[in-house]
């Protein structure tokens, strides 16, 4: 990983982490998955979410759990796929929910979330690599340590974030968030397996773009 380009903002502010040993493992561990096996995103977007919203621009962060392990769909960032990829049907209830939510379809309906990324939407996954057909297959390497660390850093030095928490395992992941700086929206994961027992009708688009206009700042183009 050491050729891969990272957003200096986020270079700064992550210093520490690339210097331990948790790190350094990590490092050698992803460079053979690729020299070994189909992985990915493509090695270029393994930091793509960071790359595309610097420290100092994050106003919103969703958290996802690893990237999409099918061939073309994973972009580095989560839930999105490159324009011309079928929607994955989280995506297709995201999508739902900002129709219903706002009254209104989506921007762009492409799948590809580059746009809300460029608005400030921090689109991070847990796990930032993944084997092909392997889902899982790059947990408890180290990526959870690192993303852990850029939540941490995001609640402690940023103010009036908000976190959308879709599902148990990214609420887990929320324990690091300073609740009474930050607004910390949860429900059920957008997935068809639970998308119906909390994620349709809990509005997390509107809820964002009312707290971001209150404190200030320019709502999201969902």
């Amino acid at each position: 990983m050491q050729n891969i380009r990272l957003e200096e903002s986020w270079k700064r502010v992550l210093k520490d982490e690339f210097e331990k040993p948790y790190f350094k493992e990590l490092t050698e561990f992803v460079r053979g998955e690729y020299q070994e096996a189909t992985i990915y995103p493509p090695a270029k977007y393994i930091f793509r979410a960071l790359d595309l919203t610097p420290f100092d621009k994050v106003k919103v962060v969703i958290l996802g759990q690893d990237p999409y392990h099918g061939k073309g769909q994973a972009n580095g960032l989560c839930f999105a796929v490159g324009k011309g990829v079928s929607l994955p049907p989280s995506l297709q209830n995201i999508f739902k929910e900002i129709e219903s939510d706002l009254g209104n379809p989506p921007r762009d309906r492409s799948g590809d979330l580059t746009h809300w990324a460029e608005q400030g939407v921090l689109l991070l996954n847990a796990t930032l690599t993944v084997r092909a057909s392997s889902p899982g297959s790059h947990q408890r390497k180290g990526w959870e340590e690192f993303t852990d660390a850029i939540i941490k850093v995001l609640s402690e030095k940023r103010e009036h974030l908000v976190f959308i928490l879709w599902g148990r395992y990214a609420e887990e992941k929320g324990s690091h968030i300073d609740f009474e700086k930050h607004l910390v929206v949860t429900s059920a994961h957008p997935s068809p397996f639970s998308a119906a027992h909390g994620f349709f009708g809990s509005r997390p688009f509107s809820q964002t773009n009312e707290y971001l206009q209150k404190h200030g700042e320019k709502p999201i183009e969902w």
